[in-house]
């Protein structure tokens, strides 16, 4: 079985190796691609194939994907400006004869409020029109999104947004790692699609609170108002389209977008998702 992972050199696809390979997938039969010939050279140390690839060129990465049967395209491309690498990625993979394709989503990408999910929509749009058998991955929040406001917590003692008490179903980038490597080898997930997110749901004032358990010192979570927290954002250095388009992703989580708990994740690795107290302690 060959197996390509488009954004190899990504922290989620570092975990997707990291898991093929703790269930027995030969590191010859993984063939990283990316851009990062630094991280390239790495997985090529564990005795994985390499190459740079670049979507831009659509008949260079047909070429790259020859006799590859399964494929992760992990979602590159930023929040926004993701659709035409991913549809290049997809036309190489329909004219390199790719069996599998596993996408990496956003949670209920069809349905959902987040402006970020429009070119998830789009994506799992174009892979579907390739006939390609595809399993869509709709990643909820990563735990490791909220280091910068752990890290807050620790310096100053302080957290600050305007989601409030918007609940996140957040799980670790090593637990969505393992939901990729249970697709890719074990049968039965073509044409599905997974609602992936942590088995349980917490607040600001809740993740405050577990900071203040694991640092030993208590920990103050503020609720800003969107023009606060606008304001906050392009002073840290966002330009103002990015800056507004986290803010209206944050009132998108007030207000319930990543709150989901259905247990796909765990059920998928085989195990409960990571705490976010415990994922905290490896960061302090």
């Amino acid at each position: 079985m060959s197996i390509a992972i488009i954004g190899a050199t990504g922290r989620l696809g570092g975990h997707a190796v990291n898991a093929l390979l703790a269930r027995g997938t030969s590191a010859r039969d993984i063939l990283a691609l990316g851009r990062n010939e630094e991280r390239l050279a790495e997985l090529g140390d564990l005795g994985l194939r390499t190459a740079t690839v670049d979507l831009d060129d659509v008949e260079a990465t047909t070429a790259v994907l020859a006799g590859v049967e399964r494929l992760v395209l992990i979602s590159i491309g930023g929040m926004t400006g993701g659709v035409t690498p991913r549809t290049n990625a997809v036309a190489a993979a329909e004219a390199a004869g790719v069996r599998h394709l596993v996408y990496t989503s956003v949670l209920q990408a069809p349905t959902t409020r987040l402006g970020i999910a429009a070119d998830h929509r789009a994506t799992e749009k174009v892979i579907t029109g390739s006939g390609i058998p595809a399993t869509f991955l709709r990643n909820g929040w990563y735990t490791e999104n909220l280091r910068p406001d752990f890290d807050s917590a620790r310096k100053r003692g302080v957290i600050a947004n305007s989601i409030g008490d918007g609940r996140i179903a957040s799980a670790p980038c090593r637990d969505y790692g393992e939901a990729i490597a249970a697709v890719l080898t074990t049968p039965g997930h073509e044409g599905r699609a997974y609602e992936l997110s942590g088995d349980t749901a917490w607040s600001f004032p809740e993740f405050a609170e577990a900071a203040s358990d694991v640092l030993g010192s208590p920990v103050r979570y503020d609720v800003l108002t969107r023009e606060q927290e606008l304001e906050h954002l392009i002073a840290s250095g966002l330009d103002e389209p990015t800056a507004d388009l986290f803010n209206s992703s944050y009132a998108d989580i007030r207000n319930g977008a990543m709150s989901l708990t259905n247990g796909d994740l765990a059920t998928l690795i085989g195990h409960t998702t990571q705490p976010l107290a415990d994922t905290m302690r490896t960061w302090h």
